[in-house]
């Protein structure tokens, strides 16, 4: 009898001891809520163009569309974030440019498509991101001159129900100082 007490006192005393300390207002966590319409707000952008040395803007070079630096989307297989070889050029034609240019940052959004949750898709994005960001570094790049971050499925290109729309989601786009 004395045996069958002792087990509930001792379960007891445990579970007690493992209590939490509520929260403060401050420091709560934010939800987001899904039920809620979306708030679109316009975000002010400042366009900061330094001169290289030869006296023009590098955004010419980067915004000139017969330029390989204008094409800034690198572009994963699906439920994948492994570079495929053929952006390889691309990625080292950018990690030249930066070379060149040390003091221009560039900002990797990694993406992905609308199938599997937000929070999977985020990662997958921020996965996508970081391995570009990888490549550039394996490049030359300093990691100074890069961040990456993920938009998970928020910022679609294609909003079509389809494999052709769905892989021009699975991406990582390349954006320079003056376009963040």
């Amino acid at each position: 009898m004395r045996k069958s007490l002792v087990v509930p006192a001792v379960l007891l005393a445990l579970l007690s001891g493992c209590g939490s300390t509520p929260m403060s207002n401050d420091s709560a966590v934010k939800v987001e809520d899904r039920n809620a319409t979306p708030s679109v707000q316009t975000p002010q952008v400042t366009t900061v163009t330094p001169a290289n040395p030869s006296g023009s803007s590098y955004m010419d070079e980067l915004t000139n569309p017969s330029s390989p630096l204008s094409k800034r989307s690198v572009f994963f297989d699906f439920d994948s974030f492994v570079l495929r070889s053929e952006f390889q050029p691309l990625v080292e034609v950018h990690a030249r440019f930066l070379l060149a240019h040390p003091d221009v940052k560039m900002l990797i959004q990694g993406n992905a498509d609308e199938r599997g949750s937000r929070e999977y898709n985020l990662a997958l994005g921020q996965k996508r991101a970081d391995a570009l960001r990888r490549a550039l570094n394996l490049a030359g790049v300093q990691d100074g001159q890069l961040e990456s971050v993920s938009l998970g499925e928020e910022k679609p290109r294609c909003t079509d129900a389809s494999e052709s729309c769905w892989a021009e989601n699975r991406r990582a786009d390349m954006l320079y100082t003056g376009e963040f």
